[in-house]
Formats: C-alpha cells, structure tokens, sequence
C-alpha cells in the first residue's frame, strides 16, 4: 500500500478501516486470480482508486456523515451498478448509479462482492455484452 492510501485509511475509524483494507485485499486477491496484472493505486477524489488495465476504477472509502458504512464507488457512466442491481438487488444495497453499500454491522457479502469487482476490472472487454456477460 502507498503511503497516501495508507494515510487515508489510518485516518478512519478501526471498524471501517479494517474493512476496507479487506475490499482493497480482495480486490488484489481476484486481479492474481484473474492475471490481470499491475494495479494502480491512487487517490481520486481524496479516496483510494483502484484499477487494473482493460478495467473499470473502483474507490472506496467511509465518509463521516455517513458512520454506519463503507462505499464502492464506480463510474456513473456505466452500466456496472445497473447490471449489479440486476444480479445481486436481495443481496446488495446500492446508492444510485454509482454506488454499493456495505454496512459495518453486517459481514462482506464475498462472492457477490467478488464478482461486481471482478466485472469492473474485466470491463473494457465485456461492455459490449448483454448484462455484462453476467
């Protein structure tokens, strides 16, 4: 982990820290799975990004007016949360076109997780397909 991450995560609270340092292992966990290659890790917006070539960008972070949960942001302008929704709408809790809730209170719904993660970061080449692919 950078230093700027690592600076942006030890700023949160234990409990949300601690999560999204799971999101962020799982995200590197499925890129080996994937051979997917190098992950570029960054700050956009002032909250960790990540992104593997061919793939959608993925942030996350917890946001104080909002205490009681962590956030996965993707790009709005892509059908990602729309197909998410689709797939995952009694398991999942979404925000718009952007977003997936995870509530603190309530374990990482992994294989759901894994899977909207692993369609962001295989994006560019299943766009073009009916639900993603999915």
């Amino acid at each position: 982990m950078n230093s700027e991450i690592s600076a942006i995560f030890n700023q949160y609270p234990p409990e949300a820290r601690l999560r999204l340092e799971h999101l962020r292992s799982l995200f590197l966990n499925l890129r080996d799975e994937l051979g997917l290659g190098e992950v570029e890790e960054s700050l956009k917006w002032g909250e960790p990004s990540y992104t593997v070539k061919g793939g959608s960008p993925v942030r996350m972070a917890w946001k104080a007016k909002h205490p009681d949960h962590v956030c996965l942001y993707f790009i709005c302008t892509t059908p990602l949360v729309a197909t998410f929704r689709e797939l995952y709408r009694d398991k999942l809790t979404f925000e718009g076109n952007r977003t997936i809730v995870l509530p603190l209170s309530k374990p990482v719904p992994e294989a759901e997780v894994a899977h909207c993660l692993s369609l962001a970061m295989t994006y560019q080449s299943i766009k073009h397909l009916p639900n993603l692919g999915a």
